[in-house]
């Protein structure tokens, strides 16, 4: 009798647990990340811990086997995002044509010109639609070995890069693109007519380096939270630093002109020097957190 009232119970309660549990829920994944955030990491060091692994290769069964689970959603997620770019790779690739024109304005020569470029704007935007995802994804590979702060600093790293990054590729496609392509289009007084395939290989390559160039203060930022850049040897070679952009400037420019060369030096050398005014601020939080360790022990 007692199991038919408590299954009775059960039954009549359900809808009210269930309610319970949804709301619940959000406060217990808070919970459980606040946890996982502020945990400090036990066992040896990297260093101690890398030797033991290169001595033991079994203990590293463990590691692989969460990194194929990481890098199985990540391309579950690459799919999922080639498949929703699929729907639209028609309005993206109208979209990067509009610089010179429309998509009318390109001409295919092979029969499967137009098919290859489709796939490669299918292709590439999953993959940049998914890219905030799969930085997650080898956030949570790393995270158990990192110590607090390297793990908030790694989580608050994922949207800033991905920003960087389409900071940069904006400003490479409203920018740099409406002042190279009639250049191009026009050197020596002859007209070029754009193919599918090279045009969009083209802007898509300037639109990804560009992209990759405005990571770099993030990048400088955590190297000089690691300790291995000081912000001092970065001053003191702004000079080199400003050779070094001109080159990777050139190399990255379509373009042979000055102007072209300049719209892209000019964003670099400023961004070499906010990397410089983030390491400062790197520095100063990593000699912060000596010092609580000091205190501590």
């Amino acid at each position: 009798m007692r199991k038919i009232f408590r299954a009775l119970w059960r039954v009549l309660t359900f809808p009210f647990r269930a309610i319970f549990w949804l709301l619940a829920l959000p406060f217990r994944a808070l919970k459980k990340a606040h946890i996982f955030l502020t945990t400090d990491v036990e066992g040896s060091p990297v260093t101690d811990a890398f030797v033991d692994a290169v001595q033991a290769p079994s203990a590293l069964w463990d590691n692989i086997q969460a990194l194929r689970k990481h890098l199985l959603r990540m391309l579950i997620a690459v799919a999922v995002g080639v498949a929703l770019v699929s729907a639209f790779t028609t309005q993206f690739i109208d979209f990067l044509s509009i610089p010179i024109g429309g998509i009318t304005q390109l001409q295919a020569i092979d029969v499967t010109e137009s098919v290859g470029v489709f796939m490669r704007v299918a292709l590439l935007g999953g993959f940049a639609l998914a890219s905030p995802y799969l930085a997650f994804e080898l956030w949570l590979f790393a995270a158990p070995g990192l110590r607090p702060k390297a793990r908030v600093m790694g989580l608050i790293g994922i949207p800033l890069a991905t920003i960087l990054l389409l900071a940069g590729m904006a400003f490479a496609y409203f920018v740099m693109l409406p002042v190279a392509l009639p250049f191009l289009l026009n050197f020596m007084g002859i007209q070029t007519i754009p193919r599918p395939s090279s045009y969009v290989n083209f802007v898509t390559g300037l639109m990804f380096w560009i992209g990759v160039a405005f990571e770099f203060p993030l990048v400088v930022f955590v190297l000089a939270l690691m300790g291995i850049v000081k912000p001092s040897f970065l001053l003191q070679q702004w000079r080199f630093a400003v050779v070094l952009i001109a080159i990777l400037a050139a190399a990255i420019t379509p373009t042979v002109d000055p102007v072209n060369m300049a719209l892209v030096m000019a964003p670099m050398i400023l961004l070499y020097f906010l990397g410089i005014g983030l390491s400062y601020l790197a520095g100063i939080g990593r000699k912060k957190t000596k010092q609580t360790d000091e205190n501590t022990t």
